[in-house]
């Protein structure tokens, strides 16, 4: 695994994904699981994202427009996820 997701619950409620390392295409299915079994309101926190692939940023677009929250996104992937997002909306 090129990365690591530590996750920390906040009240009752809210979730915390902390992500570091890289996010490859060999991870997806990991990642997407990971993701997929959170059920609360989630964040998502990148600071520790040192790389992350197409398939990924897709998936991470499509929990921010489900209602996660991305924090500490690196700056080109905030821009990929923007991208990903408009081309979609049509």
């Amino acid at each position: 695994m090129a990365y690591r997701i530590d996750r920390s619950v906040v009240g009752e409620e809210r979730v915390i994904l902390r992500i570091s390392g890289r996010i490859t295409r060999e991870d997806m299915n990991m990642f997407r699981a990971s993701l997929k079994q959170e059920k609360n309101s989630m964040a998502i926190d990148l600071k520790g994202v040192l790389l992350v692939c197409h398939e990924a940023v897709k998936l991470l677009a499509f929990h921010e427009s489900g209602g996660a929250e991305i924090r500490n996104c690196p700056l080109y992937v905030r821009e990929w996820i923007k991208r990903e997002r408009e081309a979609h909306k049509g």
